[in-house]
């Protein structure tokens, strides 16, 4: 899990600011317009940096649900200073998001006949920390 502390970019962070854990999907899911991109936007988004455009995909915070997805600008709220998020995708925007919320349900309906996409994505990501991926 990397852990960043929130802050103006290349600055010391802001005092008062908690220290927001991401951990990012072994196989994430990237949106057509932001694939050559992708590592710098992720950097961005660990660093907390304002990105308008860009929308994450995570484990919901709730385990009733499987998937959340929201713009990264509200990353930069207070109640995220202490958050952990695990990071399955991120996207162009609203509409891309929708997509590969729609393209990961595919999948998983697909691989497992069943629709328990918090379980596939946390298996997943199991056998790869493990090294079995």
């Amino acid at each position: 899990m990397r852990t960043v502390r929130g802050g103006p970019p290349g600055g010391q962070p802001d005092k008062g600011k908690g220290i927001m854990r991401i951990k990012c999907y072994c196989d994430l899911y990237v949106s057509d317009g932001l694939k050559r991109r992708k590592n710098k936007i992720l950097k961005k988004l660990m660093e907390r940096t304002v990105q308008p455009s860009v929308y994450v995909l995570t484990l919901a915070q709730g385990e009733q649900n499987h998937l959340e997805f929201y713009p990264a600008l509200l990353l930069q709220q207070p109640w995220y200073d202490d958050a952990e998020i695990f990071v399955v995708g991120i996207a162009d925007g609203y509409d891309a998001a929708v997509y590969l919320v729609e393209e990961i349900v595919r999948e998983v309906l697909e691989e497992t006949g069943d629709m328990d996409i918090r379980g596939f994505l946390a298996g997943r990501q199991g056998r790869f920390e493990e090294g079995l991926a």
